[in-house]
């Protein structure tokens, strides 16, 4: 677009550079200047100043410097055509209307179209063909691309492509509900409407379209907001379409606000539709050629969720299969003058215009959707590709945290990893990245409709903070009992904060934290029980037990007492003779949960073997699947201290128990055993009499040795 140097100039002097400006970094009146810490890097000692005589900025620390169309280029990543455009919203300027040479294409007046000859038999002209060839739901050979495909592997039995053009286009390539309408512009999108048609021509008026339309470009954004009204259209007269949005729960005030449509069966229904535009469909890649050199359309039997530029302009679709076996479920637009997939956000635009002051990264279209119909704005998804540096700045000078939620399969914490790789060179020490993995492999969409849209707000402020989840993560891939896998975690660690940016005290907190983690139990077994204590300092040591298992339930993969059992040596007892004649066969075997006689810590301790499999990764999501599969009883104990019991760990930073449930079990084993020595039978307790003893020497040694590892971690 060539705007005149003047209208820039405007444009920039009236501007409101303080207050554009100061929604990102506070600024204070420092003579005739405004100061503050620069907002393009990270400064505690303020070096940034604005002129707004001059309306310019500089930085005297990273010499960065423009106006307001730079800055709204360069800091929120605008280009510069909707710098200029914003700033005409804001000051009232008008930009003249010229279009722009790389969204324009070519118009061309439509073809007139031939109708078969009558007498013809009807089996044998070239029109019949082509009717029986194109009104086939079977995929043309050369569309072998498409997944829908199942035809054979050859073009040759089709027509040659000339043949098509001497017969009308056949409407019932579209199915059997579809509605054609051969008036252009067609009839529901200009009846009872007074607005300019699509070519500038009066809607009614179709002599002067047919006459001057062929002499005048066409607009790419234009032509999207027609096809978008199309494909809108498209989904109120197809019922099997709007089925299943509406099996979603989706409202009709959200088929308004997202523009949803559908893009009905055929090959060229676009092509029909908009025959005069075929130059502006290819150049949005919405109209491809196959090999032989037909052209179809991309999108087909397909629910669409148009995707809106930041100005709300459609730039181009997302189509999903309706079938659910289909391959692959979605097809986005490819790139093209106005859809660039690394710089857009499905549902940026909608959440702008719902003042969001919180954002959520998803997965999909239906999680943004679902959220901001539970009244949850801010939730955006990339297009296909891994969200990049760029926009993860832009969201964080928004607010200061950002919330990833990803699926808790193994592709989705891939994802989930990758973004905190690519967000930490942006991550300053007041900005922060949480994760969120919703329990029973929910995604958003799918918690909502189960739980509703409070409890995922929940879920949401209970997001794990960006520490907890590396260390999360990564004990998962490393063998903690080793000191290898120690040193593997630590070296990654180091790795991943060197990408921090250059002066983060976040880097070193990180390190120091991760490294007290691996330093030993003590610190953690302390905090843990401090967390206890806080909100109930007379639960009993069976309660506090089934608390930590719900919390790490990981720990009964190998169950603790026959850990202890084995490590304590119990298990090599050497019994006296005359004893050992007088003992049953199974005296020496480990004593197991049954034999505790605890209702509630054995129905925990079996559900969660019997879920083991089955749980998800994240620790509270985790236990709300246990918790929804113990007894009755059970639940309501448990439940009654859980959110506190959780909040106090994460609070601390807990996120391992290991030596707090070792120690609680150990607990129950010597109260289990005292009892026993109680035993009138002579042989029982002096059997259990030596096993206590056992297990008194084995504790001694490890408090003995966990003492002398903390003083070398200090020293």
């Amino acid at each position: 677009m060539s705007i005149p140097n003047h209208i820039l100039e405007q444009l920039n002097s009236q501007a409101d550079l303080i207050s554009i400006i100061g929604r990102h970094t506070t600024l204070k009146r420092a003579g005739a200047e405004y100061k503050g810490c620069c907002p393009f890097h990270g400064e505690k000692s303020p070096s940034f100043y604005v002129n707004p005589q001059k309306n310019i900025y500089h930085c005297f620390g990273c010499s960065v410097g423009g106006n307001a169309i730079s800055f709204l280029r360069d800091y929120e990543n605008l280009t510069f055509i909707e710098a200029v455009n914003e700033l005409s919203k804001q000051t009232g300027i008008e930009v003249p209307k010229e279009e722009q040479q790389n969204v324009s294409y070519q118009r061309t007046k439509p073809q007139p179209t031939i109708k078969p000859v009558p007498q013809a038999p009807p089996n044998s002209s070239i029109a019949a063909q082509i009717a029986s060839k194109t009104s086939s739901e079977n995929t043309p050979p050369d569309y072998a691309e498409q997944s829908t495909y199942t035809g054979s592997n050859s073009y040759e039995e089709y027509l040659p492509p000339d043949a098509y053009d001497s017969v009308p286009y056949p409407t019932d390539a579209y199915g059997s509900d579809y509605q054609g309408d051969d008036s252009y512009p067609p009839a529901w999108l200009t009846a009872g409407d007074d607005t300019v048609g699509l070519h500038g021509s009066d809607a009614g008026n179709s002599s002067d379209l047919s006459n001057n339309s062929d002499n005048e470009d066409g607009n790419l954004y234009e032509l999207l907001e027609k096809i978008q009204q199309f494909y809108q259209h498209n989904l109120s007269i197809h019922p099997h379409a709007k089925h299943y949005f509406l099996s979603r729960g989706i409202s009709d005030e959200i088929f308004e606000t997202f523009g949803l449509g559908y893009a009905p069966f055929g090959w060229q229904h676009l092509e029909h539709q908009f025959p005069q535009d075929i130059q502006g469909l290819k150049a949005l890649g919405l109209v491809r050629r196959s090999e032989s050199g037909r052209d179809y359309d991309l999108l087909r039997d397909r629910v669409i969720f148009p995707i809106r530029d930041n100005q709300g302009r459609t730039i181009g679709f997302g189509g999903r299969a309706l079938d659910d076996e289909a391959k692959p479920k979605y097809i986005n637009s490819s790139d093209s003058p106005v859809f660039h997939k690394q710089h857009v956000l499905y549902g940026y635009y909608e959440s702008r215009q719902q003042r969001a002051d919180s954002w959520l990264v998803v997965e999909g279209y239906m999680d943004v959707i679902a959220l901001y119909q539970a009244g949850i704005y801010g939730a955006i998804a990339s297009m296909g590709t891994a969200i990049n540096e760029s926009q993860i700045s832009r969201l964080l000078t928004l607010n200061p945290t950002l919330t990833l939620s990803f699926d808790g399969d193994s592709a989705g914490q891939k994802a989930a990893w990758r973004t905190l790789e690519v967000a930490l060179p942006v991550l300053a020490d007041d900005k922060e990245l949480r994760f969120l993995t919703l329990p029973n492999n929910h995604d958003p969409d799918t918690f909502i409709k189960s739980q509703g849209g409070d409890a995922m707000r929940e879920q949401i402020a209970n997001a794990m903070p960006l520490s907890q989840y590396i260390f999360a993560y990564l004990s998962d891939r490393y063998d903690l009992t080793l000191v290898e896998g120690k040193a593997k975690l630590m070296s990654q660690v180091r790795s991943l904060t060197t990408a921090l940016p250059k002066g983060s005290s976040f880097r070193y907190l990180l390190n120091n934290d991760i490294y007290q983690k691996l330093g030993g139990k003590r610190s953690q077994n302390k905090d843990a029980r401090d967390a206890l204590l806080d909100f109930d300092g007379e639960m009993t040591t069976s309660q506090q037990l089934q608390l930590c298992f719900v919390f790490q339930p990981r720990t009964l993969i190998d169950d603790p007492i026959e850990a202890i059992w084995q490590q304590a040596g119990i298990h090599e007892l050497h019994l006296p003779a005359h004893i050992k004649q007088k003992a049953s066969a199974d005296v020496l075997r480990p004593l197991a949960w049954e034999d505790m006689q605890d209702a509630a810590l054995l129905d925990i301790v079996s559900t969660i073997k019997r879920c083991l499999n089955h749980l998800p990764k994240d620790a509270n999501a985790a236990a709300h699947f246990i918790l929804s599969n113990v007894k009755p009883l059970t639940q309501e104990t448990i439940s009654r201290d859980w959110g506190s019991f959780y909040k106090a760990l994460i609070a601390r930073n807990v996120l391992s128990l290991d030596g707090l449930i070792e120690e609680l079990v150990s607990q129950l084993l010597e109260r289990h055993m005292k009892k026993m020595i109680k035993n009138p039978d002579y042989v029982k307790a002096t059997i259990v009499k030596m096993q206590s003893q056992r297990l008194n020497d084995w504790l001694r040694a490890q408090h003995a040795e966990q003492s002398a590892q903390m003083a070398t971690v200090k020293s």
